[in-house]
């Protein structure tokens, strides 16, 4: 059902949660003899990282006890719904690693049985038309403090609640005009139990699974225990903001004849500093243009992620270290952050890359002489072998290896000082060049030739630097990648959240350059550029057009920012 994960990674220790107790309690006394968990996502937006959690919970589950997971599209809401969605929720749970039993489910498959369960309601005196509108009804239902008021509709007999309730389906109400409610307790210190709306009046949307078929809609909390039990699912697992929703679950399952009663167990979502996985927000960040897409890999959406070059591998592991409770509690992005580096350190090929060239003449170096240097692929795995990087007299360093007045301490190259070229010569910088403005555009260095894989005698060279070839390096567009958000938690206060946008988030760089290895990189590929962090090429990238994404940096940067 799920991946392997790499060797690399470890989750955190042991697997037990307040759930899994609850699974083996019912495994053990017979109440069930298999598990049956589901993932059911709205179509109303691509998932997030939040999302993630609840994933590797529901399917994890599923197969430690060998029992399945359905993957079901809860999707009662039309005017927000489409086939992207639909297409892309399943490419995430594909992507993460999870396959589902047999086929894909839709609450829409139970329209008709969910219209039937409904007559059943109104037949046994639990449910009636209600002509308030929806200003109306929320004004009857009182507040949290003081109960609410009947519908002047509640007590409709039963013959005139399924004679209207034909018409509604029939279309012959505008939208509005009337709703199917529950008939429960109106001074139930649950507003949620207050005579909740069962069904809704749309016209003129297409659904996506029934086209025109249906002008009437069944809201997400009937729907969704219905089609928990019609699936045959044990453990409904929801996050807590259900919680409050859980006894008009109860109402449902135990007020209709369905073919099994599923247990609804809620668990704290995922909320991750630096970030928002509200869906509202979310789309706002997309139809406002802040972003570039929903895949966009500023956004904690699973394709944002995946386009920024983070692993399944470590997505999983993520959710298993922050564990499952009733608690809420904010996760560091850090945490985050340092798993999938984590993974990518053991995983992911070494190149050198230079993001802001400067370029370095060896003087003495014979002009027409080239020669081959090996690089090791991994520094810690010897089985990846070695690549090729040719040598001459021109070669390209990073500027920010180079001061002309270095501060105290730097470790690199400055004027009539010596550092090596990673895993070639030591150099020593004898001229520097600069243009009209003052500028340095160039630098005029000399080698010592016994220095090729080996230290000089007599002397100690503290620092090593990254270079590419001038003759055969690669030209590459670049984008640094950072958190989307400059504080913690967007929005605290009140506030508006979109003054908190990074305006670093993403800096574009043009004109770097790659060795020449990474000439026929592919969309997907991921390598450390060594000392700059983890990149992966972009969808877009093209071969006469090179694009790396920055996964994310070698080290945490933000450590002395936070809180």
């Amino acid at each position: 059902m799920s991946a392997p994960q790499t060797a690399a990674l470890s989750p955190a220790p042991g697997k037990t949660n307040f759930i899994r107790l609850i699974i083996e309690q019912d495994l053990a006394s017979g109440k069930h003899g298999r598990i049956h968990t589901r993932f059911p996502p709205e179509p109303n937006g691509y998932l997030h990282i939040g999302h993630a959690k609840s994933i590797v919970l529901n399917f994890g589950l599923a197969e430690d006890y060998q029992g399945q997971c359905n993957l079901r599209f809860d999707d009662t809401n039309p005017h927000k719904e489409n086939i992207e969605f639909v297409q892309a929720i399943e490419a995430d749970v594909r992507w993460l690693g999870y396959r589902w039993g047999g086929r894909t489910y839709f609450a829409s498959d139970y329209f008709q049985q969910l219209h039937d369960y409904a007559v059943d309601l109104i037949r046994q005196g639990l449910a009636y038309v209600c002509d308030l509108s929806a200003e109306e009804t929320r004004a009857y239902r009182g507040t949290l403090t003081e109960p609410g008021r009947d519908s002047p509709y509640r007590n409709r007999t039963v013959e005139e609640n399924l004679d209207l309730f034909a018409r509604m389906r029939a279309g012959e109400f505008p939208d509005g005009a009337r709703t199917l409610r529950a008939r429960i307790d109106m001074a139930s210190p649950n507003i949620n139990l207050r005579d909740p709306v069962l069904y809704r009046i749309k016209h003129g949307v297409t659904h996506h699974q029934t086209g025109s078929e249906w002008c009437l809609y069944p809201m997400y909390d009937y729907t969704h225990p219905i089609s928990d039990a019609l699936e045959g699912i044990t453990h409904s697992l929801c996050t807590l903001e259900f919680e409050d929703h859980r006894p008009l679950y109860d109402w449902v399952i135990d007020h209709l004849d369905l073919p099994c009663k599923p247990r609804q167990i809620e668990f704290s979502r995922l909320n991750l500093a630096y970030t928002v996985m509200s869906k509202r927000l979310l789309t706002q960040l997309v139809s406002e243009g802040h972003v570039e897409g929903w895949d966009d890999p500023r956004l904690p959406t699973l394709a944002g992620l995946r386009r920024r070059g983070y692993t399944p591998a470590a997505i999983r592991v993520f959710c298993d270290r922050i564990g499952i409770t009733k608690a809420e509690n904010r996760v560091e992005m850090s945490l985050l952050e340092n798993t999938v580096r984590e993974d990518l350190d053991a995983s992911q090929e070494r190149r050198l890359a230079v993001l802001h060239p400067l370029k370095v003449v060896i003087e003495d170096y014979p002009a027409d002489q080239r020669e081959t240097i090996e690089l090791a692929n991994h520094p810690k795995d010897e089985d990846r072998g070695a690549r090729a990087l040719d040598f001459g007299r021109e070669v390209w360093i990073d500027r920010a290896d180079f001061a002309a007045d270095p501060p105290k301490g730097y470790k690199r190259l400055v004027p009539g000082g010596e550092v090596r070229l990673r895993g070639a010569y030591v150099i020593r910088c004898e001229r520097v060049i600069k243009d009209a403005e003052g500028d340095v555009i160039e630098l005029r260095c000399s080698h010592d030739p016994a220095t090729l894989g080996r230290n000089p005698e007599g002397r100690k060279v503290k620092g090593v630097i990254h270079w590419v070839p001038a003759a055969s390096a690669v030209r590459a567009e670049v984008r640094l990648y950072d958190r989307l958000f400059a504080v913690p938690t967007p929005g605290a206060g009140g506030g508006n959240f979109l003054d908190d946008l990074n305006p670093d988030s993403l800096r574009t760089l043009t004109g770097c350059l790659v060795e020449p290895a990474l000439r026929g990189a592919r969309p997907g590929d991921g390598f450390q550029f060594e000392r700059e962090g983890y990149f992966v090429v972009d969808p877009a990238s093209r071969p006469e057009h090179l694009i790396f994404n920055r996964t994310v940096g070698l080290r945490d940067t933000w450590a002395s920012q936070s809180p």
